[in-house]
């Protein structure tokens, strides 16, 4: 399903950090995110401010074993309804599927859970990274899912093995917590669990209570479906509309079916506005406009709306860091390259 760059960073993590001795003012500090971020209830955050919060936590606590200790200290209890309906359920396997389903809900990271030739192969996707995902992070996903494992059953959950893309070997007390081998310096992270294990029932399985989150949590994964693919209509209709004119809100919701107000506090709920929107549906179609070379510059600004070429280059320098030019220049092999082979 489409998605949305949003990570939740809920209270209990706060607590948590603090109950292993590091403050929430320093670790945003060493962040470098707003200093106030912690207070006042449930904090969102993109993939890329969250990975600098996981990386300063790490630098802050030097501590190879953080991941893991946060995890084995967070009480069952406290998890959001998205992780807490995996611990209802019927078996291992069922617990990972609701698990998989449902984490979007908190952060756009993906779980792909596969079983083939007796293995579980699990890895992780984060959609909107742009730069390699922290260790610290790796180790609280993949802990998470063993732990929910021994939890859930009650017994020993015992990975087959583990493969970092870091390139430092790991501890023993780190292969000791999983208890099996641990290889870094891998192309990919990836978790191998045995596929029997995933038959060993969950004696805590309560279809009464999954019958009251399933229901809630499907409702929420259609809303986030819904907020996310409203954000990518409104921009092919903006992309539609630019050449004859710079295209307004009102004008979009009426193509929509739907009142200025509802569009505008749906795009409100996608963590956007109409502004972005019209932003990045420009960078869009500029991209692709200037890579054709027969398209002349001062042609692309009018197609993209703007009154004037020199409004046209500001915008341009402030999305790619350089003036349409010389991007195209940069970009021409890529386009005679997809003409040649018929791709255009």
């Amino acid at each position: 399903m489409a998605q949305i760059d949003k990570c939740k960073i809920p209270l209990a993590f706060w607590r948590v950090i603090e109950e292993l001795g590091i403050r929430p003012t320093a670790l945003l500090r060493q962040a470098r995110l707003p200093a106030t971020l912690h207070l006042g209830g449930q904090t969102f955050v993109t993939t890329t401010q969250f990975f600098a919060l996981m990386q300063a936590l790490s630098d802050l606590s030097g501590d190879p074993m953080l991941g893991i200790r946060m995890v084995q200290t967070v009480d069952t209890a406290v998890h959001p309804p998205s992780s807490l309906a995996a611990f209802y359920a019927r078996d291992y396997r069922d617990g990972l599927a609701r698990l998989s389903r449902f984490k979007c809900l908190c952060t756009p990271e993906q779980l792909h859970v596969a079983e083939t030739k007796g293995d579980c192969v699990i890895t992780t996707e984060w959609p909107f990274a742009t730069g390699a995902e922290p260790a610290i992070s790796v180790d609280i996903t993949f802990a998470t899912l063993v732990e929910m494992g021994r939890r859930a059953t009650r017994g020993a959950i015992v990975p087959r093995r583990l493969e970092l893309t870091r390139p430092d070997p790991v501890i023993a007390a780190y292969m000791e917590y999983f208890g099996c081998p641990v290889r870094t310096g891998a192309s990919r992270n990836l978790l191998v669990l045995d596929a029997g294990d995933l038959d060993k029932p969950f004696p805590g399985h309560n279809p009464d209570m999954l019958e009251m989150l399933t229901p809630a949590l499907n409702a929420a994964l259609g809303e986030l479906e819904a907020q996310s693919s409203v954000a990518e209509q409104v921009k092919i209709i903006l992309k539609r509309s630019m050449a004859s004119g710079q295209p307004g809100l009102s004008d979009v919701a009426k193509q929509m079916g739907m009142s200025e107000r509802t569009l505008q506090r749906r795009i409100t709920e996608t963590g956007s506005t109409f502004r972005d929107l019209l932003s990045d549906a420009r960078r869009d179609l500029g991209r692709h406009l200037l890579a054709d070379p027969t398209t002349d510059i001062d042609e692309v600004a009018c197609l993209l709306g703007y009154q004037d070429t020199t409004s046209f280059y500001r915008a341009f320098r402030e999305w790619e860091g350089m003036p349409p030019n010389r991007w195209r220049e940069m970009n021409t092999a890529k386009f005679d390259a997809m003409v040649t082979g018929g791709l255009h």
